[in-house]
Parts: C-alpha cells; structure tokens; sequence
C-alpha cells in the first residue's frame, strides 16, 4: 500500500505536496519521493525514509515549479532500496513521470514485452516501472501532437495491457498530470480542487485519500471511477474519460478495516463510520455467543481498532479502557518489512497500564489479526500487566489468503489463520477466547453509507479474487518472489553487491 499526490496550481507546489505526504505517511514509510515540473525542467528528490527525512529545505529549495506528484511508499514486491523509491521517470515521449499505489498481477509478462517486443530499457524489477514504460509505450504510439484524446486513448491501452490494482498518478512535463483507476476500482483516488490564488478559476488536486484534500483547503469533487482517466493541463483546464467499461466497482476492503485514516471518506464511505459499524456487529456476535461473559473491561490495540472497540464497550454495557499507550515514532508494525523487524517493534511501540489489567478479564480489541505476531506478543503484555483472563477480538474476519492487489499479505504460510480453526488461532497466540468478525457483517458495516457499492475486494478472507486472473501456479509463484524469506535473501544479495 502507498500513497500518491499530484498537484497543478498557480503557485510553487513543493510546500503542499510535501505537506499532503505528511498527511498520508500512514500509508508508506519505506520511502519518499516528489518530482516537479519548473517550466519544462523536471526537478526531483526521492531516497529511503520517512518523509521528514528524505526532505530537507535544500531538497524542497530545488523541487520548483506549480505541477508536481509525490508519493509514500510501502513494498509489497522489489526490494526495499532508493532504487525503487517512486516517482518514476523516462524521458520519452515528452518526459513522464508516474507514482501509482497497488500491485500488477502480470508484472512478469509486461517486463518481458516491454523488453522483447516495445524495445524499453527497465532498470529495477518494480511493477510502477514497467506501468509507467507500458504508459509511455503507448502514448508514443498515438498519432500527432499531445492532445487529451490521445492521452485517454493511452490509458485505455494500458487497462488492455496491466492487470491487478492500482490507482496512478503522472506528470507529463510541459503539459500537465494524468490521474487514472484500474478498472475495478480496487485501489482508491480522489480529485479535489480549490480557488486559484491568481484569479484562474480553480487549483486542482489528486490524491489516494480525502484527508489529504482536507489538510491543503482543496474541497472534494469526487472519486476517480474505476477504469476513468482525468487530466488536469498546466493551465487549469479539466478533462474526464471513461477510458474503459468498469468491470466491477469493488474497493479494497483492507482500505476500511485497516489503512486509510478514519477521517477519510472514500468510494462515499466514511473510514470512521464504517469502523464504528464494525464494532456493533462484532458486539452483537460477542452477545450471541456469549450471552454470560464475564468481560470487565474493552481494550484497544491502538490506533486503528479505537472506534470499533469503544462501540463494543457500549454495545456490551462494559468499560472501555486505554491500556496500551503508543510510542509515536514507531512505525506501523504490520507494514514494517519482514517478520524479525515486526516482532521486535511491537515492544518498543506499545506499553501496557498495569492498573486497567490486573486482576480483570479483558477483551483487547484489534482491527485485524494476519501474521499473529503482534496480537501473541500484546495478549502476553496484558498477562504480564496483571490480567485475569484475555480474550481477543477481530473486527476483521480471519484473513487465510494471499493479497495480490498491494497490501504485503503474499504468502498462506506466513497467515496465522491459514490452515488453521478459530480454536487453533487461540492457542497459537495464546488467547482465553477469540472471536472474529463474520465477512457478511464487515460488508454490511462498510457498505452502509453508499449505496452505488454493494461488494468488495475481500479476496484475503474469501479467497475470490475480483480480477478473476489469480491462478494457484501464480499464488505460488509471489511465494518464492515476496515471502519474507525471498525478501531476506534478496536484501542480502543487494547488501552484498553494494547496491543503494
């Protein structure tokens, strides 16, 4: 999962885009990067790192100019180095530069192609390079001088030619940013636009998430639609097409449970709502189950399980607590990359109250459980604390399948729940009791709001995967590329090589 932002104003973009970055920093804190367009120059700065980090003023002093993109990332594929940093860039035709946030499931077959038969040099094994040379490829392609027609026309092609989830953002250099969905619609972006300061009628913006609108004044249009392109010219001016027929409008539910900011709303879906609708449905499955439980107090895993676990503290007439406090300048452990990283995390960025644990039956509330790690080591905290019993709560179902869209779930043996019972999860992370949420209710909880959605990607509770192209050969093959074993093994041979 990543976050993309692309700006076209009538003032220096450097300053917002970096601050948008800020905003969704949450979504990727592998890397960084922006590039902009100073009248024809491109100006540019990526490397490892938050974005505070890899930005310092005499980066953003170079990053000129009123059109630029940036992005966060976080890898689910590749190797975690500056060489796969985003945006990319080719220099022809015109000079592009593109961001994108998600995963192509044919990454291997496009390399191979763009190689062989569209003659394209690529220099990393990243999927947004070879999304970027099958753009370029085919904006080459088209007849006579750059026109929206033809940049439509490009995207089309490139709908034809990727498959997966992705959500892209691109800057054309001279002529303005190309923002464009797959044609499900997996992966999320919105457009937003606000007053020029120089009397142009509007200052455009496009990015993964509408908080990050919100914290720049732009006010929210709309959402891209899957398989839509809008392109935004250096002047202001707008233009929207259905590139393809949408195949489905199916949303990472992944987004709702985990990702995106509660104060975000995307797809006409509010984050935070959705989450406190998870939380009763989770409290009513509680109730049905165990109508006698001898809860004495609901806590959260923070932060992102906080509005689901306090509707279950109500729901269940039991307190609610805070009996975890977090160190801010730990990442978030579950995109952290490999195993050994994350479960020496946990520790550092959570510490129990002992006085909300002792002696209490407690019910710790979690968005999600997908490698166990951190719920076995947190359940052993809370005993540690003082706690009598510990029951365990999912607001999420038991995820038992690989993600292939962006989210860093590639692999069934690293899955807590795969091959496993509800019982069995218990005993493996040392719960009194586990409870999840059943998949019918996270969809009814997420679906309320908008009724133009009515399903989702849930491929990694259900196993269905909405791109309907995901074969066993080709889940077993991320498993060798993206297990954390495969990681390991490539950083090392990276390490050794002396590679950035």
């Amino acid at each position: 999962m990543c976050g993309i932002v692309g700006i076209v104003s009538s003032e220096p973009v450097n300053q917002a885009i970096y601050d948008a970055l800020i905003v969704l920093q949450h979504r990727g804190q592998d890397a960084a990067g922006i590039m902009t367009d100073a009248d024809g120059t491109l100006c540019t700065r990526k490397s490892k790192g938050l974005v505070q980090d890899v930005f310092q003023q005499r980066h953003m002093n170079r990053l000129r100019g009123n059109v630029g993109i940036g992005h966060v990332r976080y890898p689910t594929a590749g190797v975690s180095s500056s060489s796969e940093a985003q945006p990319f860039y080719v220099n022809s035709p015109y000079g592009i530069c593109l961001a994108h946030n998600g995963n192509l499931t044919n990454t291997a077959e496009l390399q191979q192609m763009l190689m062989s038969q569209d003659k394209r040099h690529l220099n990393t094994g990243s999927d947004t390079e070879a999304l970027l040379n099958v753009f370029a490829h085919e904006l080459q392609n088209q007849p006579g001088a750059l026109s929206p027609q033809a940049i439509f026309n490009a995207v089309d092609k490139v709908h034809e030619r990727c498959k997966g989830g992705y959500a892209v953002v691109s800057m054309i250099i001279g002529h303005g940013i190309v923002a464009f969905r797959d044609p499900h619609g997996i992966r999320p972006i919105v457009l937003g636009s606000k007053p020029s300061a120089n009397g142009r009628d509007k200052d455009y913006m496009v990015a993964s998430e509408t908080v990050a609108l919100d914290a720049l004044g732009y006010a929210f249009e709309r959402d891209i639609l899957p398989g839509e392109a809008v392109y935004i010219e250096t002047n202001g001016n707008v233009h929207s097409h259905q590139c393809c027929e949408p195949r489905s409008y199916t949303p990472c539910i992944f987004e709702y449970v985990y990702f995106a900011r509660p104060d975000s709303i995307m797809d006409g879906i509010s984050v935070h709502k959705s989450r406190m609708r998870m939380g009763e449905r989770l409290a009513d499955k509680i109730t049905r189950l165990r109508p006698d439980h001898d809860i004495d107090v609901v806590v959260p895993i923070p932060d992102s399980s906080r509005t689901s676990a306090l509707q279950v503290a109500q729901k269940l007439g039991v307190d609610y607590r805070e009996g975890f406090i977090k160190n801010r300048y730990i990442g978030r452990t579950f995109i952290m990359p490999g195993q050994a990283i994350r479960r020496k995390s946990v520790r550092r960025k959570l510490n129990a109250i002992d006085l909300e644990f002792r002696d209490k039956a407690v019910l710790l509330v979690d968005d999600s459980i997908v490698r166990g790690t951190t719920s076995e080591q947190i359940i052993e905290m809370a005993r540690e604390a003082g706690a009598r019993k510990v029951y365990f709560a999912s607001a999420a179902p038991p995820v038992r399948y690989p993600n292939v869209y962006g989210i860093d779930m590639p692999v069934c043996s690293e899955l807590v729940a795969s091959g496993r019972t509800d019982e069995e999860v218990a005993e493996n992370i040392g719960a009194d009791w586990l409870i999840y949420q059943d998949l019918d209710d996270l969809v009814e909880a997420v679906k309320y709001d908008n009724g133009d959605i009515s399903e989702f990607d849930t491929s990694c509770f259900s196993g269905e995967y909405v791109t309907g192209d995901i074969t066993p050969e080709y889940l077993s093959h991320i498993e060798t590329e993206r297990s954390d074993g495969a990681k390991k093994k490539r950083e090392a041979k990276r390490v050794g090589t002396g590679q950035a």
